[in-house]
């Protein structure tokens, strides 16, 4: 069986749209999808443990992702965890007293940081500070705690 030019180069295109889908789908699996940093604005928050946070974290509101981890430092004078995120700027009106919390998506999987709007007329600007925050909770801090209690209660 006789192959001609047309197959092969067939052939190879398919390779190649098959190795560009591959490509696209770890770019989008790990968070590395936008190689340029998009217009917004920075905001930090401390935390007492930011537990898994990661640099490129998701940070959401009501779901929606909203910008990502820009930064995540330990302040040696308060022992905090000092996380810094860059909001997409079409979500300029965020309150100044939102909280933010890191959370788990589903059980085992990323943490990111989700902010609960709260009331306020003025908005976080450039440099803006949330004051209230929620720590990650660690899964093995509450299965120690809680085969502790167990423990506790068999005596």
């Amino acid at each position: 069986m006789q192959h001609s030019n047309t197959q092969d180069t067939l052939v190879g295109l398919f390779v190649a749209a098959g190795i560009a889908g591959l490509f696209f789908l770890a770019l989008q699996v790990s968070n590395l999808s936008s190689f340029t940093e998009q217009e917004g604005y920075t905001i930090t928050a401390r935390f007492e443990n930011s537990g898994g946070l990661k640099v490129k974290s998701p940070v959401s509101a009501a779901g929606v992702k909203i910008g990502q981890v820009s930064n995540i430092s330990f302040d040696p004078k308060t022992y905090e965890s000092v996380v810094k995120m860059r909001i997409n700027a079409e979500y300029n009106s965020i309150p100044d007293d939102t909280t933010a919390s890191i959370f788990t998506a589903g059980l085992l999987g990323e943490q990111y940081v989700s902010l609960e709007p709260g009331g306020s007329a003025d908005f976080l600007k450039e440099d803006g500070k949330i004051e209230i925050t929620q720590s990650a909770i660690i899964l093995e801090k509450a299965i120690g705690q809680f085969l502790f209690k167990s423990a506790e209660e068999k005596k």
